[in-house]
């Protein structure tokens, strides 16, 4: 296995942290720093961040998000487990109207090297953008895109393959290990033209 694969492989979703872990300024503007330096549609760079690490705005930032759709019965970290920053990634509309998939390569950068430095994180969508754009007093020229949530991870995340069932639910075992299901490679690969 290689270094890259090994490191794809570690980058899990990550939803619950040791929350008294500090992260500092300086560590989420080097993850950002990743995300500048990757590939933009038409090199247009429209991605702004808004970077927290501060347990007050993290608590209220916490407020408007959702997390894990597939757990029904879980409904965030619990205090002690929440994470301990915070980038939210906007889009500058006054740069370009769409963002095409800017935010997912940004987003992906950024997770790939918080997990390299050995912190985890979560992409978060599912987000009540109205209340957090009030709450950190973003600009309407800004579209919140994803926030994605940082901190030392707290939970072992365990790659597995698909059953015969189909099924590709995330889930948590009684020991809170979180199991993903993957795909098989030869069941996405739909031709080899050589």
């Amino acid at each position: 296995m290689t270094q890259l694969e090994e490191l794809v492989r570690k980058n899990r979703s990550c939803r619950r942290f040791h929350q008294n872990h500090r992260i500092e300024v300086k560590t989420l503007k080097s993850l950002v720093n990743l995300a500048r330096l990757s590939a933009s549609g038409a090199n247009l760079q429209p991605l702004k961040y808004i970077l927290s690490c501060g347990s007050e705005i993290n608590e209220r930032i916490f407020s408007c998000l959702a997390w894990a759709a597939y757990l029904k019965d879980w409904h965030g970290p619990e205090e002690g487990d929440k994470p301990s920053a915070y980038i939210v990634i906007l889009g500058d509309t006054e740069i370009s109207k769409t963002f095409g998939c800017d935010h997912g390569i940004a987003a992906q950068s950024i997770l790939l090297g918080a997990r390299e430095n050995g912190l985890a994180g979560c992409m978060i969508g599912s987000v009540k953008r109205k209340k957090l754009q009030e709450i950190l007093k973003v600009e309407s020229r800004y579209e919140i895109l994803l926030v994605i949530a940082i901190g030392k991870p707290k939970e072992d995340v365990q790659l597995e393959a698909v059953g015969p069932d189909g099924n590709i639910k995330y889930w948590h075992d009684k020991d809170k290990i979180h199991h993903v299901p993957k795909r098989n490679l030869n069941d996405l690969i739909i031709e080899c033209i050589e």
